[in-house]
């Protein structure tokens, strides 16, 4: 039975992958960005999620046990885990599916992320966690506060995630962004897809992990804690429903991206390196506070609407704005960053287009068949006028590169930011990135800004090429 686990678990790293679904993302777009667009998708699992589980509960299917509030732990592990997923690169979730399509600093995150965890439930670290708990109110949910029933809470929320997702795509609609022409099965999900998508899988695993003696449904920090103790002590009690959820989770992301083309394994740099270890760390310490992650908290507390779940997200949302502050900010160009890497260079995209899958241009092959701008000397030809400062390298005619293979998102869009506030009105910025979040957030900076896309494509190792024409208007 325990094997329902692993399949809900795949399906859920299938659906992630595709639908590039992280909270990290969400919750830093509203600071970053100045939208809410993604987080409407957060809303809806939460919403699917909250009409499924009041319906089974009111059915006798689930009997949910609501948890009480620490309100020190929770506001405190909240903010600890939001700090900690800007630097991990994502939330829980998200380092479980990430690591499935490659990226090596996600591995560290999680592994650190169970090691953390297990410290802080059962290991050395067990002391300070109770510790912190022991200011407990005894408050458990909303509704049983007010002596109402979850219904009153669950549909209303519904109703109103449904109308601002409606506005969102109404106006998406009117500015559409460029999208990549591939086949059906490699293309993104949309993500208000992937959050109704999600809530149905939460709904579905209430019930199969219960049959197997675990009330609840999903959970991330606690079945990662177990799988480090599963591996450490070698116990059977370790291996449950949740600890083959996560690894289902993992699987699922890799048949995702293998099958898109997306995976490829990338070796991050030593900033990004430590950066994960300690994100990894902070991670496992601030849910195992918080009582949960952005799932454990962020999707399934909240759909009972408990206090809990709610200030918990809160608290993560903050520690995710200061950290957005904190660390994510334009670094300028990076040479060669894309060396070994098993995918093309910036260089070398530019010296034959066909690297990238991209075809020459006409005036391309009769004024420059074929230019490197590493051999080049004294300088780069074609530079029709000097532009002092820049973050992308000009490549004459009012074209500059921009080269952020090998960066974790969300750094390709700041710098592609950064970058095209320093270009004139008409001129191109082209962007190499091998990030996947990043084919969705460019193009869609790209349409919400009024700029012009052309030659989006993907290469063959997992690596992307996108050329934005900066808005007249700007």
């Amino acid at each position: 039975m325990i094997l329902t686990g692993l399949a809900v678990g795949t399906a859920l790293g299938i659906v992630m992958q595709r639908g590039r679904f992280c909270v990290t993302g969400m919750m830093r777009d509203v600071f970053l960005q100045k939208q809410g667009r993604g987080l409407v998708a957060f809303f809806i699992v939460i919403a699917v999620h909250a009409i499924g589980l009041a319906a089974l509960t009111s059915l006798g299917v689930i009997s949910p046990e609501y948890r009480t509030f620490a309100p020190l732990a929770v506001a405190l592990g909240g903010f600890i885990f939001g700090l900690a997923i800007i630097l991990a690169g994502g939330c829980a979730s998200g380092t479980w599916y990430r690591s499935g399509e490659g990226l090596v600093g996600s591995w560290f995150a999680l592994l650190f992320y169970g090691l953390s965890a297990s410290a802080m439930k059962s290991g050395f670290l067990s002391g300070f966690n109770d510790k912190l708990k022991e200011w407990d109110t005894g408050w458990t949910t909303l509704p049983q506060t007010f002596g109402i029933s979850v219904w009153w809470f669950a549909i209303p929320f519904a109703l109103v995630t449904a109308y601002v997702a409606q506005r969102f795509l109404a106006r998406d609609a009117a500015k559409p962004k460029v999208t990549l022409e591939q086949p059906w099965y490699r293309k993104p999900l949309h993500p208000y897809t992937v959050g109704a998508v999600i809530g149905l899988l939460g709904v579905l695993a209430w019930p199969l992990s219960a049959a197997t003696g675990r009330n609840t449904g999903l959970s991330i920090t606690t079945p990662s804690a177990h799988l480090m103790s599963y591996i450490t002590t070698g116990e059977a009690e370790y291996l449950n429903w949740g600890t083959l959820l996560v690894l289902g989770i993992l699987v699922g992301s890799y048949i995702a991206a293998k099958v898109s083309g997306e995976f490829r394994v990338r070796v991050p740099d030593g900033r990004t390196s430590v950066r994960a270890i300690i994100g990894g760390i902070g991670m496992g310490v601030g849910a195992s506070l918080a009582g949960g992650c952005t799932v454990g908290n962020g999707m399934v507390q909240t759909s009972l609407f408990s206090y809990q779940g709610w200030v918990a997200t809160a608290f993560i949302a903050l520690g995710v704005f200061v950290g957005a502050k904190l660390w994510l900010k334009p670094s300028g160009v990076k040479q060669g960053a894309a060396q070994d890497s098993g995918v093309y260079t910036t260089d070398e995209s530019i010296s034959d287009p066909q690297l990238a899958g991209v075809e020459p241009r006409e005036s391309e092959v009769e004024e420059a068949p074929k230019f490197n701008i590493v051999s080049a000397s004294g300088g780069v030809g074609l530079k029709t006028k000097p532009k002092q400062d820049t973050t992308a390298r000009p490549l004459g005619n009012g074209r500059y590169i921009l080269d952020t293979l090998g960066d974790v998102c969300p750094f390709p869009l700041i710098e592609a930011k950064q970058a095209m506030s320093e270009l004139d009105p008409g001129e191109e910025l082209i962007i190499d990135f091998d990030c996947t979040q990043a084919t969705e957030s460019i193009p869609q900076w790209a349409a919400d800004d009024g700029h012009g896309v052309k030659d989006f494509v993907q290469n063959q190792n997992a690596g992307w090429q996108i050329t934005v024409v900066k808005d007249a208007a700007d």
